[in-house]
């Protein structure tokens, strides 16, 4: 007779129960869920307490790192499969990378939860261990944001961003401590179930005070510039196709887009990363073809520069008129891998037609155009380096974020992207206008709340009234040393809870 469903539960739970290792990727697997765009947060209120029971069984330094890392490397594996998707677009060339891509990056990250596993081991159970573990986890994301290049994607805190007014609520502590003290937040609500009785009351006070303050700060009136500004969303496919014919179709789309953008009277027309097709900072004729359309509306524009022999630069160019590039802006977060190759990787992936990969710019720039309050330049994953994407020296009064996200398809990768985005604004206070080959675009205000938005896979034109920027927030004023102390000053109360308490 077929076993009972009871009876298969209990036999799964009896394997999976005598194999930790097994048990720590799985509840990796489950902390992954939290993550946008499924947000399904209460799988941490089980993923956390099962992996700390898990680590508390732990007989050598040895074993706490192996589970340590294989805990990480079922988040990683889950919440970055989405790797695989411009590989498979290439597939011809870069078949062998298939079943590598995101299990190799998934496995570099997951190095990052080794150190919260091993000081969790070396703390005594209870609330001393659950401070220890979130503090270091903290300290452990923020090292993450530097170390071999820096990858700070997925972080815990991004799932708060859930859409609509409960995420725009809970999101807003970031503009004090940002997105790794929402980590930090999240690791120890997230670990309170393992404090039994206490843990339901102190989360239940803990969502209320967190809710309630996000509420109040989202009654403060919103202020706009008078300004609007078009964003296009062309939606091209990939990978494109370097035709002249299709160079050309391609231009064209651009030209009528940005036609159809002027309808709106728009103070400034954005393209996304890498849209023109052709060297704008250097082709008089192109320049001319697109004033004779745009006049003298500023356009910022995604395109390849060329500074020097073998000197590439993913770059926005600003331009008004068909003179000179009024300025322009060098991508300085490069893509490992995607757009450079780190010196320690003995292969070459990336296209033969960039040599040895582009340049970085020199870091964040503020650019000042007539017409148009100051604005900080940011293309494709450099809004994802909390406290690392305005020039403090020149503060803007918005962001303009660039990218071409329709690499990876239909899948969680552009909406993670998209999401930072929007904790980026409220860290920094200021509006962030997102424009993205695929979407999601998006004019975001300095709280975070989405107030114009092109979804995913269309093609059109975003027109959208440009917010003004708040007062800097205290993270934009003190940086990432708020969360570094927050991460430190936590895990040592967990050190002295754990040994008089």
């Amino acid at each position: 007779m077929p076993k009972r469903p009871r009876e298969i539960a209990r036999a799964v739970h009896r394997y999976t129960n005598a194999r930790p290792a097994l048990r720590a990727f799985l509840w990796g697997l489950a902390a992954a869920l939290a993550l946008p765009p499924v947000h399904f947060l209460p799988a941490l209120l089980f993923s956390v307490p099962g992996f700390l029971r898990i680590i508390n069984q732990a007989g050598s330094i040895r074993r706490v790192m192996a589970l340590g890392w294989l805990y990480g490397f079922g988040t990683a594996l889950a919440g970055l499969y989405w790797i695989t998707e411009p590989i498979l677009t290439e597939a011809s060339t870069f078949w062998w990378l298939v079943p590598f891509a995101a299990p190799a990056i998934a496995a570099a990250v997951a190095c990052y939860t080794i150190p919260p596993a091993l000081a969790a081991w070396a703390t005594r159970p209870g609330a001393g261990r659950l401070l220890v573990f979130a503090g270091v986890w903290t300290i452990s994301n923020i090292g993450q944001q530097f170390w071999f290049s820096g990858f700070p994607w997925n972080y815990w805190g991004t799932d708060w961003t859930i859409p609509g007014i409960i995420g725009d609520i809970f999101i807003q502590p970031a503009a004090w401590v940002s997105v790794h003290g929402l980590t930090l937040l999240t690791v120890l609500l997230a670990g309170l179930p393992t404090l039994r009785k206490r843990g339901p009351e102190i989360l239940l006070s803990a969502l209320l005070l967190w809710g309630g303050f996000g509420w109040l700060r989202l009654q403060t009136p919103l202020a706009f510039t008078g300004l609007t500004v078009a964003m296009l969303q062309p939606n091209a496919p990939e990978p494109p196709d370097y035709s002249r014919r299709a160079l050309e179709a391609s231009w064209q789309r651009l030209l009528s887009m940005s036609n159809a953008a002027l309808s709106t009277h728009p103070n400034a027309i954005i393209w996304p990363e890498g849209a023109s097709p052709w060297l704008l900072d250097s082709d008089a004729t192109a320049r001319a073809q697109l004033a004779s359309v745009t006049g003298s509306t500023p356009v910022l524009a995604g395109s390849l520069r060329i500074a020097g022999p073998g000197d590439f630069r993913n770059s926005l160019v600003a331009l008004s008129g068909p003179g000179p590039a009024l300025a322009y802006y060098d991508k300085w977060k490069l893509v490992p891998f995607g757009e450079y190759m780190p010196r320690w990787i003995p292969l070459k992936i990336i296209p033969d037609a960039l040599g040895g990969g582009f340049t970085p710019g020199p870091g964040p720039r503020t650019i000042s155009i007539n017409g148009l309050p100051p604005f900080g330049p940011l293309i494709c994953y450099e809004d994802v380096f909390p406290g690392e994407i305005v020039d403090e020296a020149h503060r803007p009064s918005w962001l303009a974020a660039i990218t071409d996200d329709s690499w990876f398809g239909n899948t969680s990768g552009p909406y993670q992207h998209f999401v930072n985005a929007q904790l980026r604004a409220v860290e920094e206070g200021l509006p962030l206008a997102r424009t993205a080959n695929s979407g999601p675009s998006a004019m975001i205000d300095p709280y975070g709340r989405v107030i114009a938005y092109l979804p995913l896979g269309v093609q059109g034109v975003l027109t959208a009234p440009l917010p003004d920027a708040i007062s800097p927030t205290f993270f934009a004023r003190h940086g990432l040393e708020i969360p570094l102390v927050l991460g430190v000053v936590t895990m040592l109360a967990g050190v002295l809870v754990s040994a008089y308490i």
